[in-house]
């Protein structure tokens, strides 16, 4: 069996997905045209032709243009549905999505329309595909500390339906340490915590996500491997890191994949993994991440296996869940 398929065989999650990074451009005109918004292309072509980025900024700047069709709960079912169609046909059995309600509640979206219509289309994905997902709320970090707080409290009667929270947008200037009281209310009332530090970010940044906002996984984590002190550290405490090496080539993070960090990363004893980010608009999506890192890094089938099994490992699944998943790889290992 040649690497591509048995990429594809082998179980897998994906922990750092952002729903509203899923939205390609056809479902973007789509919905653009059932809700009547004018769109500044005038093509499908002329707005992929526009996904080149030299830095994130330039990224974020396209991304916020494109949630501007998201409107009603059946919006961000479809959004979600569509997701989860690619994650099945690419061997994906389980995710937790980011959404970042504050990019829709501030264009006057109220937060159950969108936290509905994710929880629907989750649902409708496990009933049709038999995927598993849980839903994790992102702090806008460009915004205030009292935003995030009002998203928090906004969010109060969906927690029970809520894994964690996290942090996204733009890193640099906007360190984890403006969020530490928000991130303690979140622990507070029993979410997980994650937080993107080190992609464009300095190492100092993944120091203050760990000690404090206490986070349960860092996502991205790159330049930590600027600092032998802190890879130490994660590596002692088996942190899970969520890696995204197409969205890293995609904005200039890194020249080629093949001088990516994750083999770096997994010969250090990091608890890597490969996911998609916002796979929309940086060229693929789980399966696409797989098939190209393990063919630019020459990745070993152990090493696969290996980032497949941190990918339920760092997950919020329940332990005998995790463990059923581990079997599988195992057993699916075994027998190709």
């Amino acid at each position: 069996m040649d690497t591509a398929a048995f990429i594809k065989g082998l179980p897998k999650a994906e922990l750092h997905l952002h729903i509203e990074g899923s939205l390609e451009p056809e479902l973007m005109f789509a919905l653009a045209k059932r809700n009547g918004i004018a769109l500044p292309y005038d093509s499908v072509d002329a707005l992929r032709a526009a996904y080149e980025f030299s830095r994130l900024q330039d990224f974020l700047d396209i991304y916020y243009q494109g949630a501007q069709v998201l409107l009603t709960k059946d919006d961000f079912r479809d959004l979600a549905l569509a997701y989860f169609e690619r994650l099945t046909a690419d061997g994906g059995v389980h995710a937790e999505i980011f959404f970042d309600p504050q990019t829709h509640t501030d264009r006057g979206v109220p937060f159950a329309t969108v936290a509905d219509g994710l929880l629907a289309g989750m649902a409708e994905a496990e009933a049709r595909f038999g995927v598993t997902s849980s839903l994790i709320l992102c702090f806008l970090r460009h915004l205030s500390e009292e935003a995030a707080f009002a998203t928090l409290a906004q969010a109060e009667p969906y927690l029970d339906r809520i894994a964690g929270v996290g942090l996204d947008s733009s890193e640099v200037g906007h360190p984890p340490e403006k969020f530490a009281r928000v991130f303690a209310a979140a622990r507070a009332k029993g979410l997980k915590l994650m937080a993107h530090a080190g992609e464009e970010g300095p190492p100092a940044y993944v120091w203050e996500a760990l000690e404090l906002l206490a986070v349960d996984r860092i996502d991205h984590g790159n330049r930590a491997l600027e600092d032998a002190r802190l890879v130490e550290r994660l590596a002692k405490d088996g942190l899970t890191l969520t890696v995204c090496p197409l969205s890293n080539l995609k904005l200039c993070v890194v020249d080629d994949l093949a001088g990516h960090p994750l083999k770096r990363m997994l010969d250090l004893g990091l608890k890597a993994t490969i996911n998609s980010d916002d796979p929309a608009y940086f060229g693929g999506y789980l399966g696409e991440n797989w098939r190209q890192t393990a063919q630019a890094l020459d990745l070993s089938r152990e090493q696969l296996v290996t980032l497949a099994r941190n990918s339920f490992t760092g997950s919020f699944l329940p332990p005998a869940e995790i463990e059923r998943r581990l079997a599988q790889i195992d057993a699916y290992a075994a027998s190709t």
